[in-house]
């Protein structure tokens, strides 16, 4: 079951009569995320729980006997009850500023502390403000000088992702509070408003990085399919234990939740083979679509097992082609079944446990602008890295708004 799916169940209260398409956007990555530099810059108050929590990778947990000299601990962001006029906000840095799809505003845990409404404001901003917060906040709240300087940014007055609504509890069928957003414009930060006070567990910003390639010398290679340079995840058959998306994140992984891991498939022979290669002949096999950042020429690439020791794939093959975006759209749709000319890129290669695999190519020498990475049954892949040469701008197929 994909993490999608695990999602949609989860929040089946909360999105009912929802559909997955609508809901597609969970496919992208997260932007906020402390992983690939997130972070919160101001808070108007952190009683209970300091707003760094919101941008945790981990998924939120909850200790019955765990308390602060400040009340109980909670894992999100959590503001005392207000006395005072106003609402509580904190202010966001994405770590990679891009294009903003849809939030996930999660309640976890919440209960009977729950924020009862939530809006999101956006801002582009041409250099990081001079804002920081550091050590543990629990029980601290924002001073003259913070608020001083966070006014300089006028946030009061950015442009809204997604207006004032309603948040359910944290209960485990409804904690997952997901909005669509519609905003065209690059986001470098956010405004998350609570309405008046109270918690949220995680703030996750699904979208996809823009980077400005015009600044690429053209002789420089790039991994063309990085999180942080636009690379994004479209389609994938199977994520039962780790997202494709995780492959194309900053450094190496963590573990193994930190990288893409299928389920066992059921096709597999009763007695197993392999070829000349030692490749294993097998019936079926896994797969996961990318669009790369921008459309280019790939000369080598790394695929690395790094944690998959008793659960690597066997086998691992890469096709690429070049789509309009609405070759793209029919793609999605028909889960790339509707004639897409995939060519190889990398031949089918016997892989290792928890190790680097390094391979160049030379199979196709003009650009292209998606791949499709199969594995052959099944396992996980921790990382994948396509590094090339960027295609010149002029020649870049604007990609699609999903």
């Amino acid at each position: 079951m994909s993490e999608l799916h695990l999602q949609v169940n989860m929040a089946d209260r909360r999105t009912a009569g929802k559909t997955v398409a609508e809901l597609d956007f969970l496919q992208f990555n997260d932007l906020a995320c402390e992983t690939v530099g997130g972070t919160v810059i101001f808070a108007t108050d952190e009683w209970f729980a300091p707003a760094k929590n919101l941008l945790k990778r981990e998924p939120p947990q909850f200790l019955p006997s765990a308390f602060t000299d400040f009340g109980k601990w909670m894992d999100g962001w959590e503001t005392r009850r207000k006395r005072i006029p106003g609402h509580d906000w904190c202010i966001i840095q994405l770590g990679v500023p891009g294009l903003v799809y849809g939030v996930d505003v999660d309640t976890s845990f919440f209960t009977g502390n729950h924020s009862p409404r939530v809006s999101i404001q956006a801002g582009c901003l041409d250099q990081a403000p001079p804002l920081s917060l550091e050590g543990d906040r629990t029980g601290m709240a924002a001073s003259d000088s913070q608020i001083a300087a966070v006014t300089e940014l006028g946030s009061e007055a950015w442009p809204e992702l997604v207006c004032v609504s309603e948040l359910q509890p944290g209960f485990s069928d409804c904690c997952h509070n997901h909005f669509r957003v519609s905003f065209k414009d690059r986001v470098t930060h956010l405004r998350l408003n609570m309405h008046p006070d109270g918690g949220i567990a995680r703030l996750r910003v699904y979208g996809i990085g823009q980077r400005d390639w015009s600044s690429v010398p053209a002789n420089q290679d790039v991994d063309l399919v990085a999180l942080t340079n636009g690379g994004v995840c479209l389609s994938y058959s199977d994520a039962h234990f780790g997202h494709p998306r995780n492959m194309i994140g900053p450094g190496r992984a963590a573990n193994m939740a930190d990288g893409w891991e299928t389920a066992r498939r059921l096709d597999r022979p009763k007695e197993l083979k392999v070829d000349q290669q030692g490749i294993l002949q097998v019936p079926g096999w896994e797969w996961a679509v990318f669009r790369l950042g921008h459309p280019g020429v790939i000369s080598s690439i790394e695929v690395d097992t790094n944690h998959f020791k008793g659960n690597f794939p066997d086998s691992c093959r890469i096709e690429a082609c070049t789509l309009t975006p609405e070759e793209e759209a029919d793609g999605i749709r028909t889960r790339w079944n509707s004639g897409t000319s995939w060519q190889l890129l990398l031949p089918p290669q016997k892989l290792r446990p928890h190790h680097r695999h390094h391979f160049t190519t030379a199979a196709l020498t003009r650009p292209v602008s998606h791949i499709r990475l199969i594995i052959a049954p099944d396992g996980g892949v921790s990382r994948l890295r396509l590094w090339g040469r960027p295609a010149p701008t002029n020649q870049r197929r604007p990609a699609s708004r999903l």
